[in-house]
């Protein structure tokens, strides 16, 4: 298996995408991160957030204070795939019509 596919998979996974993005924002704690990627379980989002961090694209802080507080930010890195994966994201929001169309002209035809 080709390394990039692995890298890929993080990248575009259903939460990969929304974290990227709520990342390239602006910077946010685990539970301000959770509410604004609504429908992440923190299971999934402890999971993706890790998964990213160990690909080099989110950069986590952790203050040693009471009570613990963590920050996500995007890496370079990160920044990079982030505007990529919106690029493709704001392109898919803009297309849904045609692909709305060609489902519904799909699903016509006769079996």
């Amino acid at each position: 298996m080709c390394p990039s596919r692995g890298v890929l998979e993080h990248v575009t996974s259903r939460w990969g995408v929304l974290v990227l993005a709520a990342l390239n924002e602006r910077g946010y704690r685990f539970s301000e991160l959770r509410r604004r990627v609504s429908g992440v379980s923190e299971k999934m989002l402890a999971q993706t957030l890790q998964t990213l961090e160990r690909d080099g694209f989110v950069l986590r802080e952790a203050y040693p204070v009471i009570p613990p507080r963590v920050d996500y930010s995007l890496t370079p890195l990160g920044r990079e795939a982030a505007e990529l994966v919106a690029a493709l994201a704001h392109w898919s929001e803009k297309r849904v019509p045609a692909v709305q169309e060609a489902r519904t002209g799909y699903d016509a035809r006769p079996r």
